[in-house]
């Protein structure tokens, strides 16, 4: 499961558009990442799918408000460095890359690695004044909803 993640951080930052410490920087990829290893654990998910999702899901966005095609965009940018700063198996990264394209649209998954990613980065929507909804979320990720929303608003 290991794979490059310094390397994977210095080109994410090199390309990154946006503020680093905006809303969709550094500070909530960590929260994602934490989120995501989390539930998946409890969900017996891919967690390095996960922890790569946590990531790369926001590192292509142009806006911070609106910006319909950064999942796409995350998506193309993983399968362009794929086997240069990670590995995965053909199936991994099709999860991965459907679980960034399709992130910000409100879906709920069967498949539990693509919902555990999806349940990562909503659960840190108080970042932006949402509580999430438990209709959006696993039954394992509505459990940390109080808390996640607490770390979530706290000024770094």
């Amino acid at each position: 499961m290991d794979f490059d993640r310094s390397g994977l951080v210095a080109l994410i930052k090199r390309e990154f558009k946006l503020n680093w410490h905006g809303v969709h920087g550094a500070n909530h990829w960590a929260r994602v990442l934490h989120h995501g290893k989390t539930i998946g654990t409890i969900r017996r998910a891919d967690l390095l799918v996960v922890e790569l999702f946590g990531f790369l899901h926001d590192s292509c966005r142009f806006d911070e408000h609106q910006d319909l095609l950064h999942g796409t965009r995350a998506a193309e940018f993983a399968h362009g460095i794929h086997g240069t700063f990670f590995q995965l198996t053909p199936k991994q990264l099709d999860t991965l890359c459907y679980a960034m394209k399709h992130h910000s649209g409100g879906e709920v998954s069967t498949n539990k690695t693509i919902q555990t990613c999806w349940d990562a980065d909503r659960l840190d929507l108080g970042r932006v004044g949402i509580i999430p909804a438990p209709k959006y979320l696993s039954k394992q990720a509505s459990l940390f909803i109080d808390t996640a929303y607490d770390w979530s608003i706290q000024v770094p």
